[in-house]
């Protein structure tokens, strides 16, 4: 045999020898060392909001669209059509079971109709289903991320107190808020009217409507018809920004002075620039990022679990570092 030939053949024994050895060592062990582990599938979550009509939404969509890229998880992300799509959003939660998600995320539109209620009950028996924001009166979830939304009335109403103490010239406010079902309005208007308590700020007028644009400038021309010389408005969002358009529009009308209920992007503009007195935060952005890991978590919670509500003023320190979508932001809808 050629001196060649017999390095060769002693290569190819030392090769044999070692695969043999290795073929032991994975008997022993388990597995196949040399095989590469397959990527992590990502995980598909099914995420209902009522619209994003209101600019509170879209941070939201934006926290939970950041996060889920973050863990590896792709959304199915739908609009219900507003808060009185109960049977539209009823459609999209059975249509989300039938795609077979990892989980589903609502913001219900309302916090207890029956036909809502049901549906959510009859998702949970096929996969998790999580409350986000949005108050949602079933014990079939299996954790829910939110706020108290008394607590975001409660500030305002504190902070109306703390200018007009009880014993001091009276004062007026009328609230507009969004519908009576959302699982929120009720709550804010008890916490405004517990705030007020000890002051001598009367509620002359509480009015509710859909959160779009459209549908709260008209509960605003209501409102100022029925209150012309009040000296608070406190309101929604979208109520506000209508409020701020349609007293630019009217230079001879009274301007009451304005306070919102939540946080959104004009409202933030609106507090810098003094349009608006104050305004309840409770980072949306940051509940769309806790929705998300709390739906990847193997932890459940019988609770909700939220940011802490603050007032925002214009003499904030932190104003300028509120964090809200950016204003080129829209969200992938499906």
């Amino acid at each position: 045999m050629s001196n060649l030939a017999c390095r060769i053949s002693k290569l190819y024994g030392a090769i044999t020898l070692c695969s043999i050895t290795l073929a032991m060592i994975c008997s022993v062990f388990g597995g196949a060392p040399l095989a590469a582990s397959p990527a992590q599938a990502a995980r598909l979550f099914c995420v209902l909001v009522p619209h994003f009509k209101d600019e509170y939404w879209l941070s939201v969509g934006y926290g939970l669209e950041q996060e889920a890229a973050r863990q590896n998880v792709e959304l199915l992300l739908y609009e219900s059509g507003g808060y009185n799509a109960h049977a539209e959003q009823v459609k999209l939660l059975d249509q989300c079971v039938a795609r077979g998600v990892d989980a589903i995320l609502i913001a219900a539109v309302s916090s207890d109709h029956p036909d809502l209620l049901q549906a959510v009950r009859r998702a949970a028996k096929d996969m998790p289903v999580f409350g986000l924001v949005n108050e949602l009166h079933s014990d079939a979830l299996s954790g829910q991320i939110g706020v108290d939304w008394e607590d975001m009335g409660f500030v305002i109403g504190r902070y109306l107190g703390g200018l007009h103490p009880k014993g001091t010239g009276p004062k007026t406010a009328v609230l507009i808020s969004g519908p009576r079902a959302a699982g929120w309005t009720a709550p804010v208007e008890a916490g405004l009217r517990r705030g007020l308590t000890n002051s001598s700020v009367a509620i002359t007028g509480v009015f509710s409507a859909d959160t779009g644009l459209r549908r709260q400038l008209m509960s605003v021309q209501t409102a100022l018809e029925r209150h012309p010389d009040v000296d608070y408005l406190i309101g929604s969002a979208p109520a506000i920004e209508a409020v701020i358009g349609l007293l630019a529009a009217n230079e001879n009308q009274h301007v009451p002075k304005l306070l919102s209920t939540y946080t959104s992007h004009t409202i933030l503009r609106s507090l810098m620039n003094g349009n608006v007195l104050a305004a309840s935060f409770d980072d949306p952005t940051q509940q769309g990022v806790m929705a998300i890991r709390q739906a990847v978590s193997a932890e459940r919670s019988a609770r909700p679990v939220g940011p802490k509500v603050v007032l925002l003023t214009k003499e904030s320190e932190d104003l300028q570092k509120i964090s809200i979508s950016p204003t080129d932001y829209f969200p992938a809808l499906k």
